[in-house]
């Protein structure tokens, strides 16, 4: 959950009644576990239960935003993010669509959302990392963009070091606008061994910028963190992000309409199982603007 002292303060834009909630579900050897129904979940809004009034396990198409950084400091790491955001457009289906933006200091949309792509633009692979990096902006702006993608599985992948150095926003502001409209925001990493955290021997860097907010940002919005090193690493990675995707719960209660930041948990009745949801949503004046 978003803490007391980071809650996000923003301006507010009309609210909604009905809280869209999309959940994967592992058991405790990290596979995904398919075929629950409505009865086997629970869904706990700032601690009270709700009733779930709609649920779904179809396979509806995906809605995923690529979301470059091509700031200075990815002057190294560059062609891996390539390479890792071309690795999950190969994941994608004929059902499902992607976007493609880059960013430094702004945001620049290069495709809009449209599905068949298997490859990036060819302005992507001419791109000179160059400026400072607002991060955590152009998460909350790429975020608004997707939660326009209605009856989608929608998600941000985020191909970049970590550094942020000129947003406006932090990472709990970033996360409050993902998590109050359902978009899980994934970090994905293509760095040397030596900044790999799961390597044993980080110094620093790209890997320990991913830690801290950056990986409680993609823990409360229901996304994930990835670190690769190697090119069957970051395809693995690619094929995981999809694969979540593919097998999520969707399902959606009526707030309370008590307004303001509501702590969310959703549980299954079997206590083994391993459940990953968005932490929390805004209610009454609904999401914060990222504008």
């Amino acid at each position: 959950m978003v803490p007391a002292a980071q809650e996000p303060v923003a301006t507010f834009r009309s609210g909604v009644d009905l809280v869209r909630v999309s959940a994967v579900v592992r058991d405790d050897e990290g596979r995904f576990v398919r075929n629950l129904a409505k009865a086997d979940f629970e869904v706990l809004d700032d601690g009270r239960p709700r009733e779930i009034t709609d649920f779904r396990q179809d396979s509806t198409g995906i809605s995923v935003a690529l979301l470059i950084d091509a700031s200075g400091s990815m002057e190294h790491t560059l062609p891996e993010a390539r390479e890792a955001a071309t690795h999950v457009l190969s994941w994608l289906e004929a059902r499902d669509e992607a976007a493609i933006f880059t960013f430094d200091t702004g945001l620049a949309q290069i495709t809009p959302f449209a599905s068949g792509m298997k490859a990036l633009p060819e302005s992507v692979q001419k791109l000179t990392p160059f400026g400072a990096t607002s991060l955590h902006d152009a998460i909350a702006r790429v975020a608004a963009r997707v939660g326009e993608r209605e009856g989608r599985r929608r998600a941000v992948v985020v191909f970049t070091d970590g550094r942020d150095n000129a947003s406006r926003m932090a990472p709990a502001e970033v996360s409050a606008i993902a998590s109050s409209i359902d978009v899980p925001v994934y970090l994905f990493a293509a760095v040397p061994s030596i900044d790999n955290p799961s390597s044993g021997f980080v110094k620093g860097g790209e890997g320990a910028s991913l830690s801290g907010p950056l990986a409680d940002l993609a823990t409360w919005t229901g996304g994930h963190v990835f670190v690769a090193s190697t090119p069957g690493a970051r395809s693995s990675s690619a094929k995981q992000i999809a694969d979540e995707l593919r097998h999520q719960y969707l399902m959606a209660f009526e707030s309370s309409g008590k307004p303001g930041w509501h702590p969310l948990v959703v549980r299954t009745r079997d206590k083994d199982l391993i459940v990953r949801a968005r932490s929390g949503y805004i209610a009454g004046q609904s999401r914060p603007s990222s504008d």
